[in-house]
């Protein structure tokens, strides 16, 4: 069974950081350059890389596109990109420049409609992403909570054809505590869809437990903060899965 992973590259003002928790007072700065970065997981053999614009997703617009743009036309790895996409025309303007993968994420809470629309429209380059604060959604850079549960809004896209969800337990992001299994398991039976696990991977034990749902329909873990703090690299990760 294939399980993919997705290292992952959140931008802030032109560099690679990272947020605890979501919480833009709580930043690490990992490297000047997010194409750099890019550029060594592509090299050690990632085939997708997960980049997220943050100022993007806090503003409402995109900030950090040349960055993502730059590395989907020059790198043999497919990339995904999600933060301040607000609109369609944000969808095209990374489809269009090469891009395999938007993740759709506060405005399919917002504006669900819209989100059915783009998922008929675009098919499997349009992902749902998803992040929970105990159970409930949390939109706009994880300031706000709204009152829908995750799986009922996860269960609610599938069933307009979403494809590929990316599901983020907001408690355990950044924190290196271990995903959050439970959570996981219960998006990928509510939706019946590929569900990419996001927050709390810190060794490769955790990938080995996530890739043990991948019957249930877990295919894939994003990874940030660990592969930063050097707890395994890139190409561990792959070849733990490949096991």
């Amino acid at each position: 069974m294939s399980f993919t992973i997705y290292p992952a590259i959140d931008m802030r003002g032109g560099k690679c950081v990272r947020l605890l928790q979501g919480d833009y007072d709580k930043e690490t700065v990992y490297g000047d350059s997010p194409f750099d970065m890019a550029k060594q997981f592509a090299d050690a053999g990632a085939e997708w890389i997960h980049m997220v614009d943050l100022d993007g997703a806090k503003e409402g617009n995109r900030v950090n596109d040349s960055f993502v743009i730059k590395a989907a036309q020059e790198l043999p790895a497919k990339v995904q990109i999600g933060g301040g996409i607000r609109t369609e025309e944000d969808i095209l303007h990374y489809l269009n420049n090469g891009v395999d993968r938007v993740i759709i994420g506060s405005i399919a809470v917002s504006n669900p409609d819209f989100a059915i629309e783009m998922i008929r429209k675009y098919g499997s380059k349009i992902t749902i992403g998803l992040d929970a604060k105990d159970g409930y959604v949390a939109t706009h850079g994880w300031l706000n909570t709204s009152e829908v549960k995750a799986v009922d809004l996860g269960k609610r896209f599938a069933d307009e054809g979403a494809e590929t969800f990316i599901f983020t337990d907001i408690a355990t992001d950044g924190m290196l505590s271990g995903p959050n299994l439970e959570a996981v398991e219960q998006m990928a039976i509510a939706t019946g869809k590929e569900v990419i696990a996001s927050g709390g991977v810190s060794e490769l034990a955790d990938l080995t437990a996530l890739k043990k749902l991948s019957s249930k329909g877990v295919k894939g873990a994003i990874i940030g903060k660990a592969i930063y703090e050097g707890r395994f690299n890139v190409e561990e990760a792959l070849a733990e899965v490949k096991k």
